[in-house]
């Protein structure tokens, strides 16, 4: 899988991607202001939320208050929406600061739209990720797909995973938790695991809205080859999506600890040589308890095993030591070599 010829996979350092989302609340400076502040922080990728109210939603959502707010879907999002003229500004801007630029279509305008603008690939989000017409239209353009999972079971995800694979376009799916902020005990970790085994065709990530930056090492640890969390350029800006974002200084720390932890999960468990010094004298020589005689015969009670490891034989042959016969007198504490023994 590649996002504008940028390897996504567990061969590579995950994908972190910065979602800005609504947090500009309409207002493309502030977008761009967390844009440049994203490409500060090291991060490769932003991503946004493209909102075409009319074409998104029916007179109903006038009358849905989200949980996380305390004004209607419709309201938000109309507030929070960019102009067309103005997302190609962003987009732009993004793009010559050297990032990846990716939104969220809402709807089918806004999927036509992302399309004529060229975005490398597609995030659905976990409100669209049953919307089977809204997913095979976006399928069409054949680009790559980033879903998120929340709110979804393994088995209420096999229909429109079957439909991005029916027209084999490279794809990955992102465990997520639809709460703003997501309590510890609402995140499942687990279902990074669950998603990998029930798709093996599929990249598997985290998308991330719990406070602090824990969970996502955590998905990191557990192999996620993309990382998607809010982010603004100050925690102190008002929105619906704030509390759970990151802000320069958590980003610029997650960027850093997702090479390193990346790192670390493909070394393999072996000494490596930066450790022989140190093996050297933290592991353990055979040596003789007491004043022991030539000719004795090695009872148990007779040696130990002792730092440091200079010995030549190592703790590790304790048994072997054990029913040997001395050929020659050996002193408290004295490392045995094997001509010791007969």
């Amino acid at each position: 899988m590649k996002i504008k010829n940028r390897p996504v996979g567990s061969a590579n350092p995950p994908l972190i991607i910065a979602e800005i989302g609504i947090n500009h609340g309409g207002d493309l400076n502030v977008a761009k202001n967390m844009v440049k502040h994203a490409a500060l922080a090291g991060c490769e990728c932003v991503k946004h939320q493209t909102h075409m109210v009319e074409d998104e939603m029916t007179e109903e959502a006038r009358r849905i208050i989200p949980p996380n707010a305390s004004e209607t879907i419709w309201d938000i999002m109309d507030q929070c929406s960019l102009t067309a003229e103005e997302e190609v500004e962003l987009k732009t801007y993004a793009e010559q600061l050297g990032l990846i630029y990716l939104s969220t279509p809402f709807s089918r305008k806004a999927a036509d739209f992302l399309n004529e603008i060229g975005v490398a690939a597609f995030k659905i989000g976990s409100g669209e990720c049953d919307n089977i017409p809204l997913i095979r239209h976006i399928c069409r353009f054949k680009r790559p797909i980033i879903m998120s999972t929340g709110m979804h079971s393994i088995d209420s995800l096999r229909t429109s995973v079957a439909e991005i694979e029916s027209h084999d376009i490279p794809y990955a799916l992102l465990e997520c938790t639809n709460l703003y902020p997501s309590p510890p005990e609402n995140v499942s970790l687990l279902g990074i695991q669950e998603l990998r085994g029930a798709f093996p065709n599929a990249r598997i990530g985290f998308s991330d809205h719990s406070i602090g930056p824990e969970m996502a090492f955590a998905a990191l640890g557990l192999g996620a080859s993309i990382v998607e969390r809010h982010f603004t350029d100050s925690r102190y800006r008002k929105g619906p999506d704030i509390p759970c974002s990151m802000d320069p200084a958590e980003l610029r720390l997650l960027v850093d600890r997702s090479r390193e932890i990346h790192k670390a999960l493909r070394f393999p468990k072996r000494r490596t040589p930066e450790e022989e010094s140190v093996y050297r004298f933290a592991r353990s020589s055979i040596v003789a308890e007491r004043t022991l005689d030539a000719g004795h015969v090695i009872r148990e009670e007779d040696i130990w095993a002792r730092r440091p490891g200079t010995g030549e034989i190592p703790g590790s042959a304790f048994d072997q030591v054990i029913g040997r016969r001395l050929a020659r007198a050996v002193a408290p504490n004295q490392q045995l070599e094997w001509a010791d023994l007969k």
